[in-house]
């Protein structure tokens, strides 16, 4: 079978501009070359920085954020696109290569209808008639298993869930009847449980439609369910590329092995649960109309500790960090820490109360400032807590460098010229500077790639021997439950379904949530994913 995407010799280029110096040529992608045919799936793995996306985009002929195509072909059907021109390459666009985006809550519109929005490319393509792309979205929708298909293109973005919009997104690129889409990390940001719903949405839709397409993703464990073969990437350069089997069962390259081989240690709970830090006493919550999300939510962590909150999207784990830090005063209930009744909303608390309990964001991209220096993100709170200026601030900076593993080489540079890996630690070690004693860490690990992770939680259990700080860890992966917690609480639909000792919460018998999330954590094994979907069938058929 005749390759329908071939891509030779890829070279992509960007100019840079540091600050005081003349512009630079860096290169983002070398020589790089892979084949896909028709109804077959590429996945594109690496940390990040390794040219995923920008390898993705090619297939568009598009490079962002200044990235220009410089060297090789990208053959669609035999014809190489880059030599299109403007108008030759938006007769493709949208129509015969499409693009699923990470985030789809930013890629839709929300004044316009769902519907409206996934049809909208085949009728100004000139595809399909409006009856026709309507009678190809329906069908899409059921395909892609959303829910009450015939009415669903009627709702706004915003109301459904995060794995539906997602889903809505692939109908969207589906519905061209395109020969190739490009999924750019379409899970990455989904709880586990529907994540595994995403995908068997995804794959069963490429199945049934014979859709070529490049999955791009940094979890291994998730590209080795939907691919037929895998690219490793790392600074640009392929490392290897071979069939999913070959990669998952008999890597050649160390760094396709380290990949392959990432496993979070399990770490022994701590035996003391008696010195109690924080406590959270019948917590409810809600935001504006009376919608409560938290109903009476009891959970406490000692001092020294980590509690770790798990649930899917929309259990209120991440509404629980914005109670403690005061950004969303409890309707009921009440914080304590150290012994003492914290006041409800933010603005009632002390400058020591701020100063104890800090919080280290998800995205470290939206967290920091893009015009200031690591030396300004992580010298105000310094500023701010202590009133240190100058050779003193800076000097503190420093020592926060050197505990994060950076150095002060990174003192002048910007978050853009930061990894993933390198704004996270930044975003540590300025929750660091305030000298806090509980630290909430919503999901700052789930954007990074396997070993970028792994380094990050290794760093946040040294720095808690060393300093004895507690930590509030919110996330959807249980490998990092078992890696980092002391003790669980898991949240389903905004109450508490469980909640101890790691070693009690992960030991059956369990609960039917617990159950359900424990069997959802991606295993890098091929062919988990129709087990795993099997095994759902045949419980619910006994059901």
């Amino acid at each position: 079978m005749p390759d329908l995407l071939s891509v030779k010799n890829l070279k992509i280029e960007a100019t840079s501009y540091p600050p005081g110096e003349p512009p630079k040529t860096v290169t983002l992608v070398e020589n790089v070359s892979f084949d896909v045919q028709k109804g077959k799936v590429l996945g594109l793995i690496g940390e990040s920085g390794a040219g995923k996306s920008t390898i993705g985009l090619s297939a568009l002929a598009y490079g962002r954020g200044g990235a220009a195509i410089t060297g090789g072909q990208v053959l669609l059907n035999g014809k190489d696109i880059l030599t299109l021109g403007r108008d030759g390459v938006r007769t493709i666009r949208g129509c015969k290569v499409c693009y699923v985006a990470q985030s789809a809550a930013a890629a839709f519109n929300p004044a316009h209808k769902l519907g409206e929005q996934v049809i909208e490319a085949a009728l100004r393509h000139k595809i399909m008639t409006r009856p026709e792309a309507e009678k190809r979205a329906l069908y899409l929708f059921k395909v892609l298993g959303l829910p009450n298909p015939e009415t669903f293109g009627d709702r706004y973005p915003h109301q459904v869930s995060g794995g539906q919009l997602q889903r809505a997104m692939t109908a969207m690129a589906l519905c061209p009847n395109p020969e190739l889409i490009v999924f750019d990390e379409p899970t990455t940001a989904l709880d586990v449980t529907t994540q595994i719903d995403v995908l068997a949405a995804i794959k069963h839709a490429i199945e049934e439609t014979h859709t070529a397409a490049l999955y791009i993703t940094h979890d291994l464990a998730v590209v080795a369910q939907i691919s037929d073969d895998i690219m490793v990437l790392r600074h640009g350069k392929t490392i290897e590329y071979g069939t999913t089997k070959q990669i998952i069962e008999a890597p050649n390259e160390d760094y396709t092995r380290a990949l392959v081989s990432v496993r979070q240690t399990k770490r022994e709970e701590a035996k003391d649960q008696s010195n109690t830090l924080l406590k959270i006493d019948h917590v409810s919550a809600g935001y504006g109309n009376g919608f409560k999300v938290l109903h009476d939510v009891s959970m406490h962590l000692p001092k020294g500790q980590t509690l770790a909150i798990v649930g899917e999207s929309g259990s209120g784990k991440s509404t629980l960090a914005r109670v403690i830090t005061g950004l969303l005063p409890p309707s009921e209930g009440t914080i304590t820490f150290d012994g003492k009744q914290l006041p409800k909303a933010l603005n009632g608390r002390s400058k020591e109360d701020l100063r104890r309990v800090q919080m280290i964001y998800q995205m470290a991209d939206t967290a920091m400032n893009p015009r200031q220096t690591v030396r300004d993100i992580i010298g105000r709170p310094i500023s701010f807590y202590y009133g240190l200026h100058g050779a003193k601030k800076t000097e503190r900076v420093k020592q926060l460098l050197d505990q994060i593993e950076m150095g002060d080489r990174f003192l002048d540079r910007y978050p853009a010229e930061l990894s993933g890996g390198q704004k996270q630690r930044v975003a540590i070690a300025r929750a660091l500077a305030a000298k806090p004693e509980l630290i909430l860490c919503d999901e700052p690990t789930s954007a990074l790639d396997p070993l970028v992770a792994e380094g990050i939680l290794n760093l946040l259990l040294r720095l808690q021997e060393e300093t004895a700080v507690s930590y509030v860890f919110i996330t959807h992966d249980i490998a990092i439950v078992r890696a980092i917690a002391d003790s669980v609480a898991v949240m389903h639909r905004g109450k508490l379904v469980r909640f101890g000792p790691k070693s009690k919460v992960l030991t059956p018998p369990f609960d039917d949530y617990t159950d359900l999330l424990l069997k959802s954590v991606p295993e890098m094994e091929i062919g988990w994913l129709e087990k795993v979907l099997t095994t759902r069938r045949m419980e619910s058929a006994g059901n």
